[in-house]
C-alpha cells in the first residue's frame, strides 16, 4: 500500500507507534509544499497566480488546503485549488486554470495523478503552465521540475523493513520513518519549450538535469 499521510488516513495511530500490522516509510508531502512554492517562484520570478491540483477522494489530501493557502500567502501568491478525482476532469480542469490566468502549477501526490502523469505533464506544457511536481517520474514524462523524497532511497530502506519482519519483528514495533534524502529535478527541454531561462544557481542545486 502507498500513502503519503498514514496517520491522517487513519491507518496508524502515530508514526512513532503505528500499532496494528502496518509500518513503513512516508513521503511527508505536507512539509514540502512551501518548498515547492519557493522553487516555482524561482523558476518563474514574475508568477502571481498559481493553481494547485488535489484529489478530494484521497482522505490524506483533505488536510492540505490550509498548508497550500498559507504557503501561497507567505509568498504573496494568489492560489486557485482545483479538486479533480477522475481522468475525464483533467482537460476541463486545465481549461479552468488557463481561464483564471494562472502562471504556475503545483500538484499533490496521488495515485490518480501518478498513473496519468504523462497526460498531466503534456497538458501543463500544452497550456504553457510551469509546474512543480512531487517526484521525478513527472519530469521524466515531460514535466518542468520536481522536488520530493528520493524514492530510490525509500525503496532501499523499505528492504530493511522487510528483512526485519522476516526475522520476526512485529510491524507494530517498527516506527514509520520519514525521508532523509530529497531530490530536485529539472527538465531543460521543457523549460525551453515554456520559454523559461533557468538560472545557473538553480541548475547547480538540481540533483538531476534532464536535457
Amino acid at each position: 500500500m502507498a500513502t503519503s499521510e498514514p496517520v491522517s488516513a487513519g491507518l496508524v495511530g502515530s508514526l512513532a507507534s503505528p500499532g496494528g500490522n502496518i509500518t513503513g516509510l512516508t513521503q511527508i508531502p505536507k512539509d514540502l509544499i512551501g518548498k515547492r512554492f519557493e522553487l516555482l517562484k524561482e523558476l518563474v520570478p514574475d508568477v502571481v497566480r498559481v493553481a494547485a491540483l488535489l484529489n478530494p477522494s484521497n482522505p490524506a489530501q483533505a488536510q492540505f488546503t490550509n498548508e497550500l493557502e498559507s504557503s501561497a500567502r507567505a509568498l504573496a501568491l494568489q492560489l486557485k485549488i482545483l479538486k479533480l478525482q477522475d481522468r475525464d476532469e483533467f482537460e476541463p480542469g486545465f481549461a479552468a486554470i488557463v481561464e483564471w490566468q494562472a502562471r504556475g502549477l503545483l500538484l499533490l501526490e496521488d495515485t490518480l495523478f501518478t498513473t496519468h502523469r504523462a497526460q498531466i505533464a503534456d497538458l501543463a506544457l500544452r497550456h504553457r503552465l510551469p509546474a512543480v511536481f512531487g517526484n521525478a517520474s513527472y519530469v521524466v514524462a515531460g514535466g518542468l521540475a520536481s522536488y520530493g523524497a528520493d524514492f530510490t532511497d525509500l525503496y532501499r530502506r523499505a528492504a530493511g523493513y522487510v528483512n526485519k519482519v522476516l526475522k520476526g519483528t512485529k510491524p507494530r514495533d517498527l516506527p514509520i520513518e520519514q525521508p532523509t534524502k530529497f531530490e530536485f529535478v529539472i527538465n531543460l527541454k521543457t523549460a525551453k519549450a515554456l520559454g523559461l531561462t533557468i538560472g545557473q544557481s538553480l541548475l547547480l542545486r538540481a540533483d538531476e538535469v534532464i536535457q
